[in-house]
């Protein structure tokens, strides 16, 4: 304890004033260290020495008093982290390098991130549940973000990612750290990883060479054995190493295996075998970056190469550097020995000294800075909880549904819902949903209990619930002894499973799931954490779909690959680099969402970007309402406000324009014969689509229907609580308007006040009518001749109006707390009061959509009105529509356009770098559009910024659509000076004004 304090003092006074720095290049760098060093000192900078464990009583021991030995004395290469708090941590990290001749390489076995090791910080989900999920850019985040954790606290190189196939169920050591049994997933999802984690300046590294995933014993305890052929081993394990050696990772991890067909010298570990590392994995597969041999301390070397020989033995097969090798001085002795008797050449162990010391400039130890501890924890957790979320509403799977009547299962509906939490004797997150969701009977059946209790427990629930919903939770992570599900356990979820309508949900390894094959509705979660399980609460309500897919085969029913999903997208996800997109700039959008989170612009929203027909990029963030309690989904359905004008009335008005239904140079009163008579008659459809009609801006038509005298309630003479035959029009939750007053809501249209014409008025009341001459001329509602035209071919199938008809409302997200009027929370229905008195179905407001869906349609639009295949417009129709048509305005015919002046505003809109080609509009709600035909882009943003209060400007004020839409033109290469930072901040700091 007092030497422990004693170094405590040494950080202070030591770690935090040291630092290096030089000024020479790679070579000079290399060289000029290289000469400083001793034999001894060579040898030992090919070493990584450990600096924590737990020991027999579970504390944390650190080796503090060895390692401080092992820098002091030897000059010691590297050093592992395992165990331990982040503060003590960094200040090793600062201390060791601070007394350091050489700096040190300091690594870390951190496969999901450092809450795997580190306390205080919250892991990341494991490879398993990533090799659920279908997206690889989300393992490019992944790997980025574990390398901004590394390299906050001053680590160089991350044991990961291991790109073991693990085909075989009862692996007990790779098992869930693997990405699954599909070899070519493997590779792609391991490339990703590593490429994030080393464009953050972290040297990832692909273990564990040849590969680990086949095996039934736990190479810690003894040498697994691998009996396979090499055409077996070529054509399977060792495929995912070779594609990230071409992909450029920094280092490669080598196994502790027998593998006969690769060397049969028996009780030969490959890890130290010539015919494994120099020839297979130098010569034959042209690997040149670092070795790291896996840990030395493991039985699988040791118990056959004690005493320091397994460190002669590592380099004798051509390693570069020796994991955890124990004894240093012992093993410096031994490989002295091993030089002295001509079984290595110096020459040989300088090229790997200098392979080291090229791997400590290139990650920055040239000019090493020490460790910052202000805020190091929350550094560290910075974005964690958020990719857990997103990883697990890519990851969690439906393995089957065969009772849709109660999966999913929406709040609200009047059912009878037990849980029973098996492994559980206390409330969990998902437990604690289940109570308020459903006001669901909670049951507890921990796996001690024994078969009695299971009976008892089976008689308890008998015929008295709609849906019995069972959660698998706190089984083992490894397979032994069934992952620690008693029989009793088993027996009752299957029991459980046969006699009542039942949803399994299980938390954890998804080879556990071979205990619930037969279930009726069964889910795959793959953790058990709090994130995963509100995930999981949702995807039980129907907030989102399922999108992940079995990373491994768990039983004959359920094999890897296996999902119910979504149908595949017409727009694809891609990699963002392949559609020429800088990945680390893209990712700026994250920061502006947040930003405007943050800022309570927003409560929540979507962001996603197109192009060339693939998705590079889509994210939802934040929460529905600012309470956070419901977190927005990809999914989510928002109340698109004007984008209806353009996204439903104007897509009808192209398609009957081009079949000859409409002429634009007609009237109003050639469509509607209730307009003639009145001053509206004579105004030409062309002018109202340019809101050049002269026609009043707004019409506050609920204002008449309300006692103002009362705080705005609505007049009992106009709405009923209750639809009756007199009340049949919703305008919303407990309130229904007169059938009668759509004709008063015309008169005040007529009786409005009319404006010049040519005057450029952007008006609501010109698409009510476009809408009503859409009616009129197809004989149909507007959401039917839509949602049959273009909605459904298109399979837009979140894309309509009155969705609350559709969709469980947790899938909705709420609009404004509407303090007079409708007084209400809207949520399903229409923000917009006068497409509410419409009946939630108007020309210029009433349509609800998820992002994906207005891509779909947007896409077909740049696609010259075209989508796999099936034709819905003409091109000319498109671009004519879509061009500008006023020289008073910057309109098209329906569709908002940029300025015209864009490069000499000091706002463009909607930004600077838009071409004026450009199409799109935005809705009050705090939604856009946007399609760019010259740079084949769509980008749509959806939020409810009118939540809970419709005058919150900072949308708008913040700049963030724009900032959003400026950031992917300036991913794609273009940097024209436009500005993408907070643009009130700027004006605080008189800086020059925010420009996008």
């Amino acid at each position: 304890m007092r030497y422990l304090l004693v170094t405590g003092l040494l950080f202070i006074s030591i770690g935090l004033t040291a630092q290096r720095s030089s000024q020479l290049p790679a070579d000079a760098w290399v060289d000029s260290v290289f000469r400083t060093l001793t034999g001894d000192q060579k040898i030992a900078q090919l070493m990584v020495v450990r600096m924590s464990a737990i020991d027999a009583n579970h504390r944390v021991q650190f080796y503090d008093r060895q390692v401080d030995s092992a820098v002091r004395l030897y000059d010691v290469g590297g050093i592992c982290l395992f165990q331990g708090g982040p503060v003590t941590q960094a200040g090793y990290i600062n201390y060791f390098q601070g007394i350091a001749r050489t700096p040190v390489l300091f690594c870390i076995d951190a496969e999901n991130g450092l809450g795997m090791r580190m306390d205080s910080v919250t892991g990341l989900p494991r490879q398993m549940m990533l090799g659920a999920t279908s997206d690889p850019g989300l393992l490019y985040q992944y790997g980025r973000l574990v390398g901004n954790q590394c390299r906050r606290i001053g680590i160089q190189v991350n044991y990961a990612p291991v790109v073991d196939i693990n085909n075989n169920p009862d692996n007990p050591v790779i098992n869930d750290r693997s990405f699954g049994e599909d070899k070519f997933k493997v590779a792609q999802f391991g490339v990703q990883y590593m490429k994030g984690m080393q464009d953050a300046g972290v040297m990832a590294c692909a273990k564990h060479f040849p590969g680990h995933g086949d095996v039934s014993v736990d190479s810690h305890l003894d040498l697994p054995v691998i009996n396979k052929s090499m055409k077996q081993l070529d054509s399977l394990e060792l495929y995912p190493f070779r594609e990230m050696f071409r992909a450029g990772v920094g280092s490669v991890m080598i196994a502790h295996l027998y593998i006969p067909a690769i060397d049969n010298t028996p009780n030969q570990a490959t890890s130290l075998s010539p015919r494994n590392v120099t020839r297979l994995l130098r010569k034959q597969m042209h690997y040149n970056g670092i070795s790291f041999t896996d840990a030395l301390e493991m039985k699988g070397v040791s118990k056959f190469y004690p005493d320091g020989e397994a460190s002669v033995q590592s380099l004798i097969a051509g390693n570069d550097m020796l994991c955890l090798p124990g004894d240093v001085p012992l093993s410096i002795a031994k490989i002295n020995e091993a030089i002295g008797q001509k079984k290595l050449r110096w020459k040989d162990l300088d090229a790997r000294v200098k392979k080291v010391l090229y791997a400590k400039y290139k990650y920055g130890l040239a000019n090493w800075q020490p460790v910052s501890t202000n805020d190091l924890t929350e550094d560290l957790n910075d974005g964690v909880k958020e990719m857990r979320r997103q990883v697990a509403e890519n990851a969690l799977t439906v393995l089957r549904n065969d009772a849709p009547a109660i999966f999913p299962l929406p709040v609200g509906k009047k059912k009878r819902v037990a849980y029973v939490g098996m492994g559980l004797t206390g409330d969990n997150e998902f437990s604690r949903r289940m109570r308020s969701d459903y006001n669901a009977h909670v049951y507890f059946f921990d796996y001690s209990l024994d078969s009695a209790h299971a009976a008892a427990a089976l008689e308890l629930l008998k015929d008295r619930y709609d849906v019995v919903v069972i959660g698998l939770h706190n089984f083992a992570r490894f397979p032994a002894n069934d992952f620690g599900i008693s029989g009793s356990g088993a027996w009752l979820v299957n029991e459980l499973q046969r006699k009542n309508n039942a949803v399994t949900m299980v938390f954890g390894n998804p080879y556990a799931v071979k205990n619930c094959c037969g279930a009726k509705v069964l889910v795959s979660c793959y953790e058990d954490d709090d994130i995963t399980q509100s995930v999981g609460a949702d995807l039980l309500n129907g907030k989102f779909i399922a999108r992940g897919k079995l990373p491994v085969s768990v039983c004959d029913a359920f094999r890897a690959g296996d999902g119910i999903v979504a149908p595949d997208r017409a727009l694809p996800a891609a990699d963002p680099a392949s559609l020429g997109f800088d990945p680390i700039r893209l990712q700026k959008i994250d920061t502006i969402c947040r930003e405007a989170i943050t800022r309570q612009a927003v409560p929540g929203c979507v962001a996603l970007v197109v192009r060339d027909g693939k998705i590079a990029y889509e994210k939802a963030f934040g929460y529905l309402t600012y309470d956070r309690t419901e977190p927005v989904y990809k999914e989510t359905i928002f109340d698109l406000a004007s984008v209806t004008k353009i996204c439903a009335t104007t897509m009808a008005v192209m398609k009957l324009e081009e079949e000859g239904k409409l002429d634009l140079q007609k009237t109003l009163g050639d469509y509607l014969p209730w307009v003639r008579g009145s001053n509206k008659e004579s105004l030409k459809i062309w002018d109202v689509l340019l809101h050049e009609a002269g026609l009043k801006a707004f019409i506050p038509f609920y204002k008449e229907t309300i006692d103002s005298s009362k705080a705005g309630v609505p007049l009992a003479n106009i709405y009923a609580a209750r639809p009756d035959s007199l009340h049949g029009i919703r305008v919303a939750e407990n309130l229904y308007i007169r059938n009668d007053w759509e004709d008063t809501l015309y008169k005040r249209i007529l009786q409005s006040d009319l404006g010049p014409k040519g005057k450029y008025v952007y008006s609501d009341n010109d698409f009510i009518f476009m809408g009503k001459i859409v009616e009129a001329i197809t004989g149909m509602p507007l959401d039917e001749y839509v949602k049959k035209t273009y909605y459904d071919p298109l399979g837009m199938s979140s894309a309509g109006f009155r969705p609350r008809e559709r969709f469980p409302l947790g899938r909705i997200a709420p609009t404004a707390l509407e303090p007079n009027f409708r007084r209400q929370l809207l949520r399903g229905d229409v923000h917009d009061p006068g497409s509410a008195m419409f009946g939630e179905v108007a020309g210029h407001a009433g349509l609800f959509s998820d992002a994906y869906d207005l891509a779909l349609l947007e896409q077909m639009l740049l696609n010259g009105g075209v989508l796999d295949g099936r034709s819905y417009l003409k091109k000319e129709t498109i671009d004519f529509f879509t061009a500008y048509h006023s020289s008073t305005s910057r309109r098209g015919l329906g569709f908002d356009k940029p300025e015209k002046d864009n490069a000499k505003r000091k706002e463009p809109y909607p930004c600077l770098s838009a071409s004026p080609e450009t199409f799109g509009h935005t809705g009050f709600t705090g939604t856009c559009v946007w399609v760019d035909p010259v740079y084949h882009l769509v980008f749509i943003f959806l939020s409810n910024r009118v939540n809970p209060v419709e005058d919150n400007p900072k949308l708008s004020a913040l700049a963030i659509r724009g900032r959003i839409q400026e950031t992917i033109y300036q991913a794609m290469g273009m940097d024209p000076g436009a500005k993408t930072g907070d643009p009130v901040r700027q004006k605080k700091k008189g800086k020059k004004k925010h420009r996008a």
